[in-house]
């Protein structure tokens, strides 16, 4: 068998199964069962696929046919360009959460008098450490702490740290929200839970089947979590800092509710994602 016919067999056998992008699976699915970079599956696609590679396939695909991430299957995922170890003890990142890294680093040159003046960042919820590695990357004076109330969680950020080696400038912290933090800080990032309770077995297999609940579940209203840490921004951030949340569709109004109610003479702005919902907020204090 071919390079091509296994593509090509692969993506029938998922698209039949209800999966969307078969195409663009059945590619990385392959790339792993034959060591393969993309651009070698484009540029080689008559080369032979040994008994062992068909082998290591046919596993791969019985993993994604159980509607397993491909994340989780390849261990790998990519955010804001970087490639990031993800397993079932994390959230898989999602691209429309770039948006709190790019809002993040817009408050920074706001916030910094100068490039080499270091900045103190929270990412709240870190998950994998996405967020926090992504900023420290972009913006290398600064000082981050990474909180995360899974001590799992907290080990899979700790090895993608190693990776991307920022362990000296991203401190991991075992704690819930902001209750952590040993000082003030510029700026709060938080990609907090805000899924309510009650439509978590209604999601895709994908994620209600295998995604940590804990990090999905923003209780019955799905403001749990936002409503928790607004509570605790008094005393965790510096004047003139700012706070931003990733939230639900249709949030907007009980979120605005919220920041009024607890966070009383800040301004907030919203921004959209690419589909035209408000998905971050953005706190100005």
């Amino acid at each position: 068998m071919t390079l091509r016919q296994a593509l090509r067999e692969s993506a029938k056998v998922l698209s039949i199964s209800g999966i969307q992008d078969s195409c663009i699976e059945a590619r990385l699915l392959i790339g792993r069962a034959m060591n393969l970079s993309l651009v070698e599956i484009y540029t080689e696609p008559d080369q032979t696929i040994s008994v062992e590679e068909k082998n290591k396939l046919n596993e791969l695909l019985a993993h994604r046919l159980k509607r397993e991430p491909s994340a989780y299957i390849l261990n790998r995922k990519e955010f804001y360009g970087i490639d990031f170890y993800v397993d079932p003890r994390v959230l898989i990142p999602r691209p429309e959460t770039e948006l709190l890294v790019n809002a993040a680093l817009e408050c920074a040159h706001n916030r910094s008098l100068s490039p080499q003046r270091q900045l103190l960042v929270a990412d709240i919820g870190t998950g994998c450490g996405a967020i926090a590695i992504s900023f420290a990357l972009s913006w290398s004076a600064s000082e981050i702490y990474a909180t995360d109330l899974s001590s799992s969680a907290l080990e899979v950020a700790a090895l993608n740290c190693r990776r991307h080696q920022v362990t000296g400038q991203i401190h991991l912290l075992a704690g819930d929200l902001l209750q952590p933090l040993p000082e003030p800080v510029d700026i709060i990032i938080a990609n907090l839970p805000y899924i309510r309770k009650s439509d978590i077995p209604g999601l895709i297999p994908e994620i209600a089947r295998f995604e940590p609940h804990t990090a999905l579940d923003g209780g019955e209203s799905g403001l749990d979590c936002i409503e928790s840490i607004l509570q605790q921004v008094d005393g965790k951030i510096n004047a003139g800092g700012c706070v931003l949340l990733e939230i639900g569709q249709h949030q907007e109004k009980e979120v605005g509710r919220l920041i009024r109610r607890y966070l009383k003479g800040a301004t907030f702005s919203f921004t959209r994602d690419h589909n035209g919902t408000n998905r971050v907020v953005k706190i100005a204090l």
